[in-house]
């Protein structure tokens, strides 16, 4: 089917943002030429590396060839960049920097580290001021600290100004399909996408698919085995799995996968969305309305709180709700060793072969799952597996984002020198331009352009990829959004998710005095980041409780206890995904 971008606010940033940069940045003249060095370097690389692409092997040199020129007056330079350790930036540092260094004459040291440490880092430059990297690759989910906070760099106005000179004629920003996690309320640009991975239901369509196991849980259950569109249909899937089915091909199997060590890693557990599947929070896109799917309620652009006294959700009944249904699962349903395991490390379990379903599983561990004769590709390649929407819980309603979506993005400091600042930028931008872009999202598969995603490169490797490629040509990729821009300060605050609800998970406390402790320190947390000084533009303002009570009586979240065992619903695969359309 041929996509055609739909008119949404994405579209008309991105629009205004391409037509300001091609206007404002220099045309690569067909006159001058580069040194003769370095165009033949870039021409051995278009061969050798950057196929395929989007862009005819002309076009490919064109752009090359405005690197070389821009790049001159910073030749020798050695620039430090930093970035988390996932394939598509292992990719960058090992192969894209010393293309890069070879094609321009600026040495890039890429440094790959874990994305606490780059948050540490960042964090650390931001408060102190100390040029420690030149541009780092960052999250989106830092947007609201970064448009509130005065220091980064602010994109469309460097790309309009000081950086006209350094800005790729051929960025082409509408091409982007993440531009609108990367933007302020204020409608400016303060990342440029990198690469970008969703979290969505996967599962065994091998398995689901036998006439045996279809015709056991009809049996059981009274409604067909299928993909599930609700958490009743999934915790049935689970409990047929792990309890019933038990063993097949002489392995056994499990209906769910997870983990709860008490890590960093289990706050992006609940952090990445898992309430906002539930139901938790408003209506709205990216992110609800006055209330996300943090639970933090924002007066214009200025958090006020996120516990229900205060209008937030984070303590709600769909809060709670969520919490628990996380932990039965974990307890009855997922393999005893998850208990103990940390993100990285249950990730492990999927390719192995004994998991039927994960609700919630990232699309950056789709290369994992290709290696050719293993238990989850047939002899032709294809893919046993599949991932689909994500089913939602008993809060959820139409009009709410269906799903987290990771957008690591390039970050660029105020405080960075300007020549330093420059020569990064030109890295940044070479590591997304069209001559690779296609090339980056094969090896990766983290596509950040819709030019990509429509290329016939990727329509041949759609049968091996699961849903993947359907899933980024479709409407889809719009409403698995990032963490937005109620959340004030991700750094300072994210860190409270796995400290205050680690106790949850090994029984130490109840999910409601968990999620209240949480919601408490939330409060007091947006209280300092007030304080602090910090924002620039709409700091936190924290209101005065009104009661939980109150505010389950008003419009909207946070709303009070409902059913929350509807019947469960399931649809086949191809059903599934044309709800994406």
């Amino acid at each position: 089917m041929q996509f055609v971008p739909r008119p949404t606010k994405d579209n008309a940033i991105a629009q205004l943002l391409c037509c300001c940069a091609l206007a404002v940045a220099p045309q690569i003249s067909a006159v001058e030429q580069p040194p003769a060095a370095p165009l033949a370097l870039a021409q051995a690389w278009i061969a050798r590396e950057f196929q395929p692409s989007t862009l005819t092997s002309d076009q490919q040199l064109a752009e090359l060839s405005w690197f070389i020129k821009a790049a001159a007056p910073y030749r020798g330079m050695t620039i430090r960049v930093i970035s988390e350790n996932i394939g598509t930036h292992v990719y960058e540092s090992n192969v894209l920097a010393r293309a890069f260094s070879e094609i321009t004459g600026i040495s890039v040291v890429h440094e790959i580290t874990g994305e606490d440490d780059v948050v540490k880092k960042l964090q650390t430059q931001m408060q102190t001021g100390l040029p420690i990297y030149d541009a780092y690759i960052n999250d989106s989910d830092f947007i609201g600290a970064h448009f509130r906070m005065g220091k980064t760099l602010v994109l469309s106005d460097y790309m309009a100004g000081e950086g006209r000179a350094v800005t790729l004629p051929s960025l082409d920003l509408a091409d982007f399909m993440g531009l609108r996690f990367t933007s302020g309320p204020d409608g400016k640009l303060y990342q440029l996408p990198d690469q970008q991975f969703a979290n969505l239901y996967w599962y065994r369509q091998d398995w689901f698919s036998r006439p045996e196991l279809q015709q056991a849980f009809k049996q059981r259950y009274g409604y067909a085995l299928g993909v599930p569109q609700n958490w009743t249909a999934y915790e049935d899937i689970a409990e047929f799995f792990s309890v019933h089915v038990r063993e097949l091909d002489g392995q056994r199997v499990w209906g769910h996968m997870d983990y709860g060590s008490h890590d960093p890693s289990l706050g992006w557990r609940f952090s990445d969305a898992w309430l906002g599947l539930a139901g938790v929070g408003d209506k709205g896109l990216p992110n609800g309305l006055p209330v996300d799917d943090w639970g933090i309620r924002v007066d214009n652009c200025h958090p006020v709180g996120a516990s229900m006294g205060r209008g937030g959700a984070l303590d709600s009944p769909a809060a709670i709700y969520a919490m628990t249904k996380y932990k039965d699962w974990l307890d009855k349903y997922a393999p005893p060793e998850a208990r103990k395991m940390t993100f990285s490390s249950s990730a492990e379990w999927v390719p192995k072969g004994q998991i039927a379903q994960q609700i919630f599983w990232y699309t950056a561990f789709v290369p994992d799952l290709l290696k050719p004769g293993g238990p989850l590709s047939n002899t032709d390649g294809s893919a046993r597996w599949r991932v689909a929407p994500s089913p939602v819980g008993a809060y959820w309603q139409d009009g709410m984002k269906s799903g987290y979506q990771d957008v690591g993005s390039w970050t660029l400091l105020k405080n960075t020198a300007p020549d330093r600042q420059a020569a990064a930028w030109l890295y940044a931008q070479f590591t997304v331009a069209k001559t690779l872009s296609l090339r980056k999202t094969l090896v990766g598969l983290t596509p950040i352009r819709i030019s990509d995603v429509q290329s016939a490169a990727m329509t041949e490797q759609a049968p091996r990829l699961g849903g993947l490629v359907e899933f980024y040509r479709s409407h889809a990729r719009d409403v698995w959004t990032p963490t937005g821009t109620n959340v004030p300060d991700y750094a300072t605050l994210a860190p409270l998710w796995w400290q205050e609800l680690g106790p949850l998970v090994d029984g130490r406390q109840t999910v409601a005095s968990s999620l209240h402790t949480l919601a408490s320190k939330m409060d007091l947390g947006l209280a300092r980041i007030a304080e602090s000084g910090d924002m620039q533009q709409c700091a936190p303002q924290i209101s005065e409780p009104k009661g939980a009570a109150f505010w389950l009586a008003e419009p909207g979240a946070p709303v009070p206890k409902t059913n929350e065992s509807p019947a469960g619903q399931t649809l086949n695969y191809r059903e599934s995904i044309n709800k994406w359309q």
